[in-house]
């Protein structure tokens, strides 16, 4: 297990103001840290603290000699990690085993692993643009960083970025990355600039950047506001039974549209200076002085035109850029608004210790406390955590998809030991014990700060998909940790941390969250009409609006219940076994008639297939006896490439239709394998087959290295999950192992 020593208090404040991330006054970056270029990886560091992970750069020797690099370090920054080449596998359990024994090393001293979660190309200029507005000091070595990522990431022929890594260029994405190169001190003479320039310009301009993006660019002053559709924090005074109150919408959608009405009210803009000058001359296919905006409230690239406004959301926002805003929406309507908005931004940052939901709403409560209070207490809090966000890799600093994965990836590594039988092995006694106290200590053990007012969901007992501090309740979150819990503390080598009462807490949170249709939603029961989606003013992402049911979520429900059910049959005995029976009656009728299930947290059919159908074994419905089981089996053998894996493009999540990646895939292999073996598939060849292609591609040390994008989020974003290339590798191979005997590896 790799450790870093920490520095002590002192130098650890002095890392803090080196880094920027507590106060400052100044919007210029550290010029004396860092010289240009590149920084030296060598003196790159992570710190876990109790699950918080944050990247800092030494800069002094001493500094470097205080806290040595450590192994976990170099592996996410692309260097050797000088771990030795293991004896090659000759089944497929000692391949599970090397790959084991390759991860063990990753693990962090609190118990957790960490990783990049990165693949949305919208999150860092979020970031930057509100360090710039609030003068926040940008040391150099995250400025260099950035700036090499972004450009890692450039499409290497249009020189644009997408809204994803994966994804084609479009007008947000290069409209805002262009900002963040010119903010960070990229000249606008630099080759790649005029060439991001000129493809930002075949889109049609920053003129056709969707609803985001504008209001980004009318915040920092290089857009008008006239160019934004209506944000109405007005919203928030809405009765509570109004359909459309903003408290019914899904997490996400709501949390970002909490500051952003709030900063679109106060019509705020950065003053003008030389540098927003230049760029309102570089973002426009004409002279800023001659633009309409707002005539281009509606303009927007077809590239980016993912989900187009409908007639209702157009009409809505005519009545209130012509009707509501100039002639009936008074100071004294408008102020009580705000002032409401804020509260509820504050009680946000309360309840999540400033770490916010994620990377979107997070700048932008940073934005809204700057705006209010100036310098203050929530600011500098806030500063300090947009560090969670950052991380560093070989192509520079990037900004993660929220703080982190450490609850979801610790979980399901603790399942694929103790599934696979390696967890029997003494030798992973200690690393098992790390990865439970880590999720002991990660258990929500109290409700939000006036729940109701902050219209949150009950969390006590549950576990969030990152950490405790973030705070917010997630479905199969709670589900794999509690089944994690349960696995570890039933085996008597492991104390018994998470005690029944908590454990039952889980299950209470568990059972708060059926929906209507009996299905489960992520992070809370849906609150609202599905009909909400024709309000969605996003653009560039579908089905936002409210929670919906997902297959992913209703299975991982269902397989934990049942497995706590078998753990303890005495506790809320009948409403568990009536949640299951109705949870599983959703996951039939979500079934499509060719027997594949749609992931809308994984690509795509391979990710939801797993779960399903580890979750209609759990309540005994397998090949044998099953024939939906039957079609899903079927679905995935028709697609089985000819060396012998599958690979799924993320284009399936786009379209709702299977479709092939370029390449099979470690990843949607062993997802699928999985699927497979839950199914108690009769045949173990394909199987065998796909895994002895997966042992192919290890590496001599142990390792899988990374392959194509695994994630996904409100189907047209795509996400990356880089610890799934080991644990689901060790899970279904181990697992085949004990279900078919231990073959050989080729």
């Amino acid at each position: 297990m790799a450790r870093a020593k920490p520095l002590s208090k002192g130098a650890e404040k002095d890392r803090r103001l080196a880094n920027g991330t507590a106060n400052a006054k100044s919007a210029c970056h550290d010029r004396e840290s860092v010289a240009s270029g590149k920084t030296d990886y060598s003196k790159w560091r992570l710190l876990d603290e109790r699950g918080r992970h944050t990247w800092h750069y030494l800069t002094s020797d001493e500094e470097v000699k205080v806290w040595p690099q450590a192994l976990t370090d170099r592996f996410h920054l692309g260097l050797d990690t000088g771990l030795p080449d293991l004896p090659a596998p000759t089944t497929l359990f000692e391949s599970a085993r090397n790959g084991l024994e390759f991860f063990s090393h990753l693990q962090l001293p609190p118990g957790n692993w960490a990783c990049e979660y990165s693949g949305p190309m919208f999150l860092l200029p979020g970031l930057v643009i509100t360090w710039y507005i609030t003068e926040t000091k940008i040391p150099a070595s995250h400025a260099i960083e950035i700036k090499n990522y972004l450009l890692a990431r450039q499409h290497p022929e249009d020189g644009g970025w997408g809204l994803h890594v994966e994804g084609e260029s479009t007008a947000f994405g290069t409209a805002m990355n262009y900002l963040v190169m010119r903010l960070l001190g990229t000249s606008a003479d630099d080759p790649r600039m005029i060439k991001a320039r000129g493809m930002l310009h075949k889109l049609g301009g920053a003129t056709h950047g969707p609803h985001w993006a504008k209001f980004w660019m009318s915040v920092l002053g290089v857009c008008e506001w006239d160019a934004v559709n209506p944000v109405p924090p007005e919203l928030w005074l809405l009765p509570d039974w109004v359909p459309i109150a903003p408290w019914r919408w899904w997490i996400h959608m709501r949390q970002v549209f909490l500051p952003m009405s709030y900063i679109y009210s106060r019509n705020y803009v950065h003053p003008l200076n030389d540098l927003t000058k230049q760029l309102r001359e570089e973002l426009y296919t004409q002279p800023y002085e001659s633009i309409n905006f707002l005539a281009h409230r509606n303009s927007i690239s077809p590239r980016d035109n993912y989900y187009p406004k409908t007639w209702v959301l157009n009409t809505i926002n005519w009545a209130l850029v012509n009707v509501w805003n100039p002639y009936l929406r008074t100071r004294n309507i408008a102020h009580k608004a705000e002032e409401w908005t804020y509260v509820l931004i504050q009680r946000e940052d309360e309840n999540t210790e400033y770490a916010n939901l994620g990377p979107v709403n997070g700048p932008m409560n940073l934005l809204a406390c700057y705006i209010t209070e100036g310098e203050s207490y929530a600011v500098r809090r806030h500063r300090e955590r947009m560090a969670d966000f950052l991380w560093v890799k070989d192509e520079g600093m990037l900004m993660n998809g929220t703080n982190g994965v450490q609850t979801w990836d610790t979980a399901f590594l603790i399942q694929a030991v103790v599934e696979t039988g390696l967890g029997e092995d003494p030798k992973w006694r200690p690393m098992l014990l790390k990865a439970l106290e880590f999720l002991e200590d990660q258990q929500i053990r109290e409700d939000c700060r006036e729940q109701e007012i902050s219209y949150r969901h009950p969390r006590k007992g549950a576990w969030a998909f990152s950490t405790k501090d973030q705070g917010y309740t997630v479905s199969d979150c709670t589900s794999e940790a509690l089944k994690a819990v349960i696995l570890l503390q039933r085996d008597p080598n492991f104390p018994t941390l998470v005690s029944s009462e908590r454990q039952e807490q889980a299950v209470d949170v568990l059972l708060t969250m059926q929906n209507p249709s009996k299905g489960f939603s992520s992070y809370e029961p849906t609150r609202g009409s599905e009909y909400l989606e024709y309000l969605n003013a996003a653009e560039v992402f579908g089905r936002i609006m409210v929670e919906y049911d997902y297959p992913e979520c209703t299975t991982a429900v269902v397989t934990t219940l049942s497995f706590f059910r078998e753990h303890r049959p005495d506790y809320r005995r009948q409403e568990i076994d009536r949640v299951i029976m109705e949870a599983v009656q959703y996951i039939r009728r979500a079934q499509r008639d060719d027997g594949s299930w749609y992931g809308s947290w994984g690509i795509c059919f391979a990710y939801a297939g797993m779960f399903a159908l580890e979750s209609l074994a759990s309540v005994g419905e397998t090949y044998e006896s099953s024939e939906r089981v039957r079609r899903a089996c079927r679905f995935f053998l028709d697609r089985q490439m000819g060396d012998g894996g599958w690979g799924e493009s993320y284009k399936s999540c786009e379209t709702g239709v299977y479709t092939y990646h370029a390449s099979s895939q470690v990843v949607n292999t062993a997802w699928t394998c999985l699927a497979l073996l839950s199914a108690k598939y009769p045949d173990p060849a394909p199987i065998a087959k796909a895994l002895r292609l997966i042992v192919s591609r290890q590496q001599a040390n142990g390792e899988w290295k990374q392959e194509a994008i695994e994630g996904v989020f409100n189907k047209s974003c795509m996400i990356t999950y880089p610890n799934y290339k080991f644990i689901f590798p060790i899970r279904a191979l181990g697992v085949f192992a004990r279900q078919h005997g231990d073959l050989e590896a080729a």
